[in-house]
């Protein structure tokens, strides 16, 4: 009687290699299983390590297709080696640019993470660090997300509105930043100006209007009500940011209110507005002045280019991911506040006002 062939799949299946581990690596290697995980893990200790043994141990990862089981490593550390990141609303250049710098850093670091894109959501906003803390995150990452209560791991924000006991802030200085953009525009012969205030919400609205309000004074700018238009919510989420950029300034020159130079809140407002003047039949920068915050990508390929305050985007998202990472691994304490300097990008939509002006 003819033994049945072994079906071709079970075949293949018991053909197949099994998933390299950690312990057939070292024995691979000649090495102790110690040596292998320290140099992989990026353990401190790796320092004693000598340069040709970590080579062979890379090789031999790439060579084999090994992969750190996290599961186990979770048992051996009681670690899980991730984080999280909470942010209103992930598809913006803004919050692109930081999560772009944070990813950088943390995949240096060997380290998993979470995005969760609220849009502003009270309960979301509310709820979602529990939901990441039930996932076992080792540290968590504000951008422009208000927190009012203590958390057991460490935190740091990108904002000023996430204040609760232990969040380190990493924050743009504001008032340098209102008196380049101010100063530009006067030297430029500005005197009516229209400012864009952030939408309620925004982390940098209020120190960021608080400190345009401090600078005009200082420097004799008259900031006029009626020139003064504050953007829609930025929980409204009907609306995109140049939406609402393009709107505000549509209203502004429907009013028939003479103003040169306009100070809108961020790039993006900022790039809406010089359409609404495009097609109020207006130019830019011949007609009216229009100035950015942040510099995003599209504020160098906007037509005209935009003049704008530059904010390191990537490097707070490196920063704020520098800054975890060292307070989960060694407790390191740092300062409430870590200021950021901006710096004046000057280009095309700026230029001297019309000598009518007054």
């Amino acid at each position: 009687m003819k033994r049945s062939k072994r079906p071709e799949t079970e075949s293949v299946k018991n053909d197949l290699p099994s998933r390299p581990t950690l312990k057939m690596l070292a024995k691979h290697l000649g090495l102790s299983t110690t040596t292998v995980s320290v140099v992989i893990s990026g353990s401190p200790m790796a320092s004693t390590i000598t340069q040709a043994t970590k080579d062979r141990i890379w090789e031999a990862v790439e060579k084999f297709g090994y992969r750190p089981n996290v599961f186990a490593r979770y048992l051996h550390t009681k670690r899980t080696y991730s984080v999280a990141v909470l942010v209103p609303d992930i598809g913006d250049e803004y919050s692109a640019s930081l999560v772009s710098g944070i990813e950088s850093r943390l995949a240096r670091g060997g380290y998993f993470f979470f995005v969760v894109s609220h849009r502003g959501a009270p309960d979301l906003i509310e709820n979602s660090p529990n939901t990441l803390l039930d996932r076992a995150v080792e540290g968590l990452i504000f951008i422009n997300t208000p927190l009012r209560r203590s958390l057991p791991v460490p935190v740091v924000a990108i904002s000023d509105i996430t204040n609760a006991p232990g969040v380190t802030r990493i924050v743009i200085d504001n008032g340098r930043a209102a008196t380049m953009i101010l100063s530009h525009l006067t030297q430029l012969g500005h005197k009516r100006i229209a400012f864009f205030k952030g939408p309620e919400g925004n982390g940098d609205t209020q120190d960021r209007w608080e400190n345009i309000c401090r600078v005009a004074t200082e420097i004799g700018v008259k900031i006029r009500p009626e020139l003064t238009i504050q953007l829609g919510s930025s929980d409204d989420n009907r609306a995109s940011m140049s939406d609402s950029g393009y709107e505000c300034a549509k209203k502004l020159l429907d009013s028939n209110r003479e103003f040169t130079a306009l100070v809108a809140f961020n790039d993006v407002s900022a790039i809406g507005a010089m359409r609404a003047v495009n097609d109020a039949g207006l130019r830019v920068p011949r007609d009216i002045s229009v100035t950015g915050f942040d510099d995003i990508l599209p504020a160098t390929f906007s037509v005209p280019r935009l003049t704008t305050i530059r904010q390191p985007l990537h490097y707070m998202g490196e920063l704020a991911a520098t800054t975890l990472l060292e307070s989960i691994t060694s407790g390191k304490k740092y300062p409430e506040e870590i200021l950021i300097y901006p710096e004046l990008i000057t280009r095309e939509s700026t230029a001297a006002a019309k000598k009518s002006s007054k």
